[in-house]
């Protein structure tokens, strides 16, 4: 009891406790934590490198926090899968405003595209990048791809054509081709309706119906164009048309032809 009295009244006694206090406090804290895993903290990482690549490629146009600007649309609550789309396919970043930003070469590995997709899914929810099982049409039936045709033409074909070929649209816009497009891509496209498309989500358009519209487009993309020139595959309406336009229109021009040649023989 001396000792400990002859302690307190120490110069130094004071501060010895208050940092003991602080270790036992330190000591505790680092016991009842929740530790971070492995997969937190590489997700951390991810947005961290997605958000320095956002702040040198994408700011100027949507803003430092991606808040958007007069050049370009909010991205907070687009969502990881709507970044895989329009960077996976080369539209962003976009060199010039136009009137619809066409798909180009792309200029980013696949992992600097989903460390700022994850940058920008950690501003606000949104559609996330697909598992592969999402959208893979592996292992669907032929009555199934059939339904998904049925989908497609009731729901795509009136802008994207009868089988994805693409369309015109009013003010120099226009349905792209689906030709070329990766399975993921009209996924993403499906749920997060870029451009001019509408968004179709899970409640109106499951992950299995997109699933046979993909397989649809697969199969009707791989088929060979029995008929010859398919005229960028725009639907019998259209090929048709063309045919009358070309076929008759040019009969029509040699009937007048010999007819003016056989006047004046005469």
């Amino acid at each position: 009891m001396k000792f400990l009295t002859n302690l307190r009244r120490h110069a130094v006694a004071r501060p010895l406790l208050l940092i003991l206090a602080l270790v036992v406090v330190g000591l505790s804290y680092s016991v009842v934590s929740p530790q971070r895993s492995a997969a937190e903290t590489e997700m951390t990482q991810q947005i961290e490198q997605g958000k320095a690549l956002f702040d040198t490629t994408c700011s100027s146009c949507h803003g430092m926090s991606g808040e958007g600007t007069t050049q370009g649309p909010s991205l907070i609550g687009t969502g990881a899968a709507s970044v895989d789309f329009q960077m996976g396919t080369g539209r962003m970043p976009a060199a010039r405003a136009e009137a619809q930003i066409p798909a180009r070469k792309v200029n980013y590995t696949q992992e600097q595209i989903e460390a700022v997709a994850a940058y920008i899914g950690s501003l606000g929810a949104g559609p996330a990048i697909p598992a592969e099982s999402q959208y893979s049409p592996e292992g669907l039936t032929e009555e199934e791809i059939a339904r998904g045709g049925a989908l497609f033409r009731a729901n795509c074909s009136a802008c994207h054509g009868i089988v994805g070929g693409g369309g015109a649209m009013p003010n120099g816009k226009y349905a792209p081709s689906l030709m070329e497009t990766d399975d993921v891509h009209i996924y993403e496209a499906v749920r997060t309706g870029p451009q001019q498309m509408p968004m179709f989500s899970k409640d109106v358009m499951p992950d299995q119906s997109v699933r046979e519209i993909i397989g649809y487009l697969d199969e009707a993309h791989e088929q060979p164009a029995y008929g010859g020139l398919t005229m960028g595959s725009a639907g019998p309406v259209s090929e048709g048309f063309w045919a009358f336009i070309i076929g008759i229109g040019g009969l029509s021009l040699i009937a007048t032809w010999i007819a003016k040649k056989g006047a004046r023989a005469r």
